[in-house]
């Protein structure tokens, strides 16, 4: 990646989460039960799956792998030409007719580094969410009973994420 040094900072928080997910579950994976929770309901815990590397970090790698996804799309947002370096004579190259509507570039340079971002920061709060997960995945105890403010705890941050990134998104359209 490629990132410039502005957006590369924004990529530090997903890392740090990420790297404290790992030592974490690290340090928690011998202490963990034989049955550990695979998934976690409004009600609590409501399935359950033996203890293996995978099973107890499975938020690890689905973070790793959603990190990877959106740093590979907020560099993307970075490389695409924003609509206001295109040419005067043909503004939109590939799209015609009813298709012209679905190109959706970043107005200008300040655009696109914007919503690379508010992408970045959805990440992380998006790893927020999953690090209050890994609390329930990594009890030593195989208690099925989780505080009804969790499950609120962990959507918060992805709806805060969402707002903002749709926000910057529509910010770019209205201008």
């Amino acid at each position: 990646m490629v990132f410039s040094s502005s957006v590369r900072l924004w990529l530090v928080p997903s890392a740090v989460i990420l790297l404290t997910m790992g030592v974490w579950g690290g340090l928690r994976y011998g202490d963990l039960p034989d049955r550990i929770p695979q998934h976690i309901g409004v009600d609590g815990v409501d399935a359950w799956t033996d203890r293996s590397i995978g099973s107890a970090f499975v938020l690890v790698f689905v973070y790793a792998g959603v990190t990877a996804l959106i740093a590979g799309s907020a560099e993307l947002t970075l490389r695409v030409t924003p609509r206001d370096e295109l040419s005067e004579a043909d503004p939109r190259p590939f799209a015609t007719g009813a298709s012209a509507s679905l190109v959706n570039r970043p107005r200008d340079r300040a655009s696109a580094h914007r919503i690379a971002r508010v992408l970045l920061l959805f990440n992380a709060l998006i790893g927020v969410s999953l690090l209050l997960g890994c609390g329930i995945l990594w009890r030593s105890t195989s208690d099925p009973h989780v505080p009804g403010w969790v499950f609120g705890a962990m959507m918060a941050p992805f709806v805060v994420g969402t707002v903002l990134t749709v926000a910057a998104a529509v910010r770019d359209r209205r201008r």
